[in-house]
């Protein structure tokens, strides 16, 4: 991937999350964003939150997140959220519970949009559309495979 293909997902990301963060303020009586430009501040410090302390978080709380079937992976999103709102002046949570439920609707406008947007350059892939991945086999008329 390069840089400029690089700096255009992250900024696709930036705007998806920024959207869902809107969507649930919209959604959500307990979730406030005074304006646009508090939602792409919002966006930018989960981003970096979720990028450098999530990680760190599930793997210190793995057991716990196995023991709750993960389901406390989903803790630790509202987690991040409420920390975000710390953060972000006109972005505010009224409670963990709207955090949770916030957290949970960013997560799943998260993953759809996640579905439509790809890392890979488009120009890069072989001939006829394969898969970089797989190795094509031809057998011969002598039925020897090449």
């Amino acid at each position: 991937m390069y840089q400029g293909q690089f700096i255009t997902y992250l900024l696709i990301r930036w705007i998806v999350i920024t959207t869902a963060i809107l969507l649930a303020a919209v959604i959500l009586p307990g979730i406030h964003v005074e304006s646009l430009a508090a939602a792409l501040a919002a966006a930018a410090i989960l981003g970096i939150i979720n990028t450098f302390m999530r990680p760190v978080l599930l793997i210190l709380t793995l057991p716990l997140t196995v023991l709750t079937l993960g389901l406390f992976a989903f803790i630790i999103n509202a987690l991040m959220l409420l920390l975000t709102a710390a953060f972000v002046p006109g972005f505010k949570i009224d409670g963990f519970g709207w955090a949770f439920l916030g957290a949970l609707i960013i997560s799943v406008i998260s993953w759809i949009a996640n579905r439509f947007i790809t890392k890979t350059d488009q120009q890069n892939r072989p001939r006829g559309g394969r898969h970089p991945d797989y190795i094509d086999l031809e057998q011969g008329d002598d039925g020897k495979w090449r």
